[in-house]
């Protein structure tokens, strides 16, 4: 059964049925910030501008977005909050039919109002606007895309500037007693407990990723691109509603498959080799998250399938974990417990809790040899940014809490050679030279997206398929798209170094 159309009218309803951020969330959100500054001032958050080029693709900042909705380019939110009342300016570009024929189409001042609630404001005025409301001085609270550092009375230090930084250096060039803070850090703490519409859009990302995975299941086969396989998918997250994809998507064969953010893509699989596929999509603003791997030939080997049933139960261990209440860190500790014993069993590593000579001459240090191995973190919180911000990020994870869960193993077929020559290390490289050689070039990666729920958790992701036999039994069901033109991808082929 091909599961493009029935996800269409899916994410057509979703839509239908409001599943959406409401126009009153955004005022909760405004209001919920004016209400965490520590007295009065002004407000401003910075969009991002029009890209240089009409062709290029524009992309709002994600906290202006969260706290407006507005996704038209160089736009600005001003609200002055003077003795608990708040008063909202949205500075917009206005209707110009030579530039909408471009660009599209705009709202102009005429329809903020209606659209958002807020007053609207031509953005060729915001610079005077300010300079009347700064003009005795007082504090600015700054949103925007200032350099990593700014912290208070952005910007800081020497380092790359962002043009967010260079508007607010000319503010305080010409009032001098300005104060400014940076507020951003106030943006991301709401961002972090995520309301009912937001997790509606998220499972719609998560749904729609996960039609994404089962689809190209009945397509990989040895002799294919990798760049095959990402374009289906891509147009999966596309036909179903989705913005696209919301990372650059990893579709690593082989070798690759144990380089962790690998995105050329454009290797030809052979048989025998797994297939570690991350990919997922980005819908109404909302990023999923879910990674696979599959083998290229449809059976998984015995070594395949070794180091997949250690990182499918550490996944398990973690995912036992999800509650409200716990740490992360504790579904961290039962997963990594699990991959130690299985590297051990598999002789990969001395002993669950072996170490290593990594440090240098000057410096002595022992290193876990289970990161040989496994080098990345367990999850991240997903929400606007694919690497997004959760209440759990401070504490403990609570009913709503929305995450990733992702273990994984890379046995890259050099990872005795890294291992640094010294005496210490030597009979470690002797002795697990053999499981090496056996599992190079197997890196199995398993991602799933949850959601906490009061008792437990949803795993929001369980459409693409994640049991060995399973993935087995979709990838028996051969089906697809048209057969490429294989003259031109033979050329292609032939152009690689």
């Amino acid at each position: 059964m091909n599961v493009l159309r029935p996800l269409v009218l899916v994410a057509a309803l979703a839509s239908l049925l409001g599943a959406q951020v409401p126009q009153s969330e955004y005022l909760t959100r405004r209001t919920a910030l004016t209400r965490s500054l520590p007295g009065d001032g002004v407000l401003l958050v910075l969009g991002a501008p029009e890209p240089k080029e009409n062709y290029q693709n524009f992309w709002q900042s994600q906290n202006f977005r969260y706290l407006t909705g507005f996704l038209e380019p160089s736009s600005a939110l001003v609200i002055v909050r003077h003795r608990g009342v708040d008063r909202g300016m949205l500075f917009v570009e206005p209707r110009d039919p030579a530039q909408e024929v471009w660009t599209g189409e705009r709202l102009g001042v005429e329809g903020v109002n209606a659209r958002t609630g807020l007053q609207g404001r031509e953005a060729s005025t915001l610079h005077g606007v300010l300079d009347s409301l700064l003009a005795g001085g007082g504090t600015l609270f700054a949103v925007g895309d200032f350099s990593a550092g700014g912290g208070s009375d952005v910007p800081g230090a020497a380092r790359p500037r962002t043009a967010d930084d260079q508007f607010i250096d000319r503010l305080k060039a010409r009032h001098r007693n300005l104060k400014v803070a940076d507020v951003n850090a106030g943006v991301m703490r709401l961002r972090a407990s995520k309301s009912a519409g937001e997790l509606a859009l998220i499972r719609s990302a998560a749904t729609v990723s996960a039609a994404a995975h089962r689809e190209v299941l009945h397509t990989i086969a040895p002799g294919m691109a990798e760049f095959e396989v990402q374009a289906l998918a891509e147009y999966t997250f596309r036909r179903n509603g989705a913005d696209g994809p919301s990372y650059g998507s990893i579709v690593g064969s082989g070798p690759n498959s144990t380089t962790l953010h690998y995105n050329k893509n454009d290797r030809f699989m052979r048989d025998g080799e797994v297939l570690n596929m991350d990919m997922a999509a980005y819908y109404a603003g909302y990023s999923a998250d879910i990674t696979r791997t599959v083998p290229v030939n449809g059976v998984f080997s015995p070594a395949q399938r070794d180091i997949y049933t250690i990182v499918l139960a550490a996944q398990a261990a973690a995912e036992r974990q999800v509650k409200p209440g716990v740490a992360f860190r504790v579904l961290d500790d039962s997963a990594v417990t699990v991959l130690r014993r299985g590297l051990a069993t598999l002789g990969l590593i001395e002993a669950p809790n072996a170490t290593y000579d990594c440090g240098t001459p000057e410096r002595a240090e022992r290193c876990p040899q289970y990161r040989l191995y496994y080098m990345h973190g367990l999850g991240h919180p997903i929400g606007l940014d694919v690497h997004d911000v959760d209440v759990y990020s401070t504490g403990a994870m609570a009913e709503g809490s929305v995450f990733t869960i992702e273990p994984g193993l890379y046995v890259r077929a050099n990872t005795v050679d890294v291992i640094p020559d010294t005496p210490a290390n030597a009979a470690l490289k002797a002795k697990i030279a053999p499981a090496v050689r056996r599992y190079a070039n197997i890196g199995v990666r398993i991602e799933d997206d949850y959601v906490v729920t009061a008792t437990g958790y949803d795993r929001i992701t369980a459409g693409a398929p994640r049991e060995m036999d399973e993935i087995e039994r979709e990838m028996a069901r051969k089906s697809g798209p048209p057969a490429r033109d294989s003259a031109q991808v033979d050329a292609y082929r032939k152009s690689k170094p």
